[in-house]
């Protein structure tokens, strides 16, 4: 499976959060997975491709010519695809993907995964998306959702939705199920 993953390209985050991206990279290549992300270095992104890569696995990453003028390319992708801007890689990973993996991240990996919500919503696919909530990261993102839910801005249930999931070995366990979904 081609495995999209969202996260933050910040330096600067707690070393447990960067840990999440060795763990989760090596375990992509591990289980014969392909890492798809969005190509560029710093933080987590460094983080998941790199360990990806080091266990053998297959990296590909979508750049936007943006990044790649502000010299913050990746050396490590098998393949690389370049776009013209971030509204053509979101659609780019999204039509990569098998499934999306959202780790800690800001507004860009906020960004990516509501597009992805959005569209699944509206049936342009139906990929499933999961959301780390690593130590409750993601955690008022839950109850924004539950409040709109409660206002009836979103349906009591959804025909698509994310999958929150607190640890590594519950996402790797969704990712396994989604798999055997396939076959």
């Amino acid at each position: 499976m081609r495995i999209a993953v969202y996260c933050s390209a910040k330096d600067r985050i707690p070393e447990e959060y960067l840990a999440l991206g060795d763990v989760l990279g090596k375990w992509i290549a591990e289980a014969g997975h392909t890492l798809v992300y969005g190509g560029a270095t710093g933080g987590l992104m460094t983080r998941v491709s790199n360990a990806a890569k080091a266990a053998g696995g297959t990296v590909e990453g979508v750049i936007p010519q943006r990044i790649i003028q502000a010299k913050r390319m990746a050396d490590n992708c098998d393949v690389l695809y370049t776009v013209a801007n971030m509204c053509e890689r979101k659609q780019k990973m999204k039509d990569l993907a098998d499934c999306f993996v959202c780790l800690p991240g800001s507004y860009g990996t906020l960004d990516e995964m509501m597009d992805v919500i959005a569209s699944g919503t509206v049936n342009e696919h139906r990929k499933p998306i999961f959301i780390l909530n690593y130590e409750g990261f993601y955690e008022g993102l839950k109850q924004q959702t539950e409040h709109m839910r409660e206002l009836a801005f979103l349906p009591q249930v959804e025909q698509y939705a994310p999958r929150f999931v607190d640890t590594i070995a519950e996402l790797v366990e969704c990712i396994k199920k989604c798999e055997s979904d396939k076959k």
